[in-house]
């Protein structure tokens, strides 16, 4: 049987990948803090791993092991105590990585943000960077999977689930849209990545491959979801500047329209695909991810504090001051 340990494995994608392996028939445990439970039939070692001795108990030899930190310093560690004994080593990263973000079709040669140093303040693309330089120690063993923005029902970011929910609670009144013109979005169903993973790690890819979506014009997207819900009323378009103007942020957070970019970032969600589906990546239908990403936004409740985007009243206020 195959032997799985995943760095984590109780978080959300963590937790699929976690599924996903004991799916496939291997023997999988997760070492985490324990704050949350592991899945059925999954193990669940305790350890935390800003403490030295973290690995101690699962400090033997592994046929793949699996890590997602955003930290280097977790991943330089994880890699000097397992790395020795370990066939295969899978590091989820980031598209957030490339420092390139306009060129269209760009691929995984495309350039990377300097790595971060010791003593750097925090940067999530800088910290992944170096993670991904300490992975690459093991050469040929080691498999670097950059996801772009991955989605599916229990999404924690709440960026595409944010659109199910305001064409949901909207029913037949309008709902605000940042500006579609040649924007596009690339997104990978979590599960889809969690398959990728298990895929490519027992095939034995090495290397980095971008595991994101198909490419689609953000107004197609939108309007998918908009048809899945059934939404009844108006879609108000309001354009860049005043949407700044009036403290609405792209892409995330709060106060903000998710998957909306500046109009000069064309390479953010529109990097190649080739290598994962060349590798045996696998993407479902963009409508069958709706579809499950519609119904847990229902059943969490559409009006429901959220990480991203904007209320209700929000909303209503800028539709307010705009028509």
């Amino acid at each position: 049987m195959t032997d799985v340990l995943i760095l984590g494995g109780t978080g959300w994608l963590s937790g699929r990948i976690a599924r996903s392996w004991r799916d496939d028939g291997a023997a999988v445990t997760c070492l985490a803090r324990g704050s949350r439970g592991a899945s059925d039939g999954t193990a669940l070692v305790t350890g935390d791993r800003d403490h030295p001795d973290a690995y101690d108990g699962v400090r033997r030899a592994w046929d793949h092991v699996i890590d997602i930190s955003s930290r280097a310093d977790h991943v330089a560690a994880a890699v000097a105590a397992l790395g020795p004994q370990t066939r295969q080593w899978t590091y989820i990263s980031s598209m957030s990585v490339y420092a390139d973000d306009a060129t269209v079709g760009a691929d995984e040669s495309s350039p990377v943000h300097p790595a971060a140093v010791p003593g750097d303040a925090y940067d999530y693309a800088a910290e992944k960077v170096a993670a991904e330089e300490h992975v690459r120690t093991l050469d040929r063993r080691a498999l670097v999977v950059r996801p772009g923005l991955i989605v599916g029902d229990g999404d924690p970011s709440d960026r595409f689930g944010y659109w199910a929910a305001a064409f949901a609670r909207a029913g037949a009144e309008p709902v605000l849209l940042p500006p579609r013109e040649n924007r596009a979005t690339q997104v990978i169903d979590v599960d889809d990545l969690a398959a990728y993973v298990v895929t490519a790690s027992c095939a034995g890819v090495s290397g980095a491959v971008n595991a994101i979506g198909d490419r689609h014009p953000l107004a197609e997207v939108l309007d998918r979801v908009r048809a899945a819900i059934g939404h009844r009323g108006e879609t108000v378009v309001a354009d860049e500047e005043w949407l700044l103007g009036h403290g609405v942020e792209y892409w995330a957070g709060h106060r903000s329209l998710p998957l909306w970019l500046p109009a000069d970032m064309t390479g953010f969600m529109t990097r190649s695909n080739a290598e994962f589906h060349r590798t045996g990546g696998v993407l479902r239908l963009l409508d069958d991810t709706i579809a499950r990403v519609v119904a847990d936004e229902v059943a969490r409740g559409v009006e429901r504090e959220r990480r991203a985007g904007l209320t209700r009243a929000e909303e209503h206020a800028l539709l307010a001051e705009l028509v």
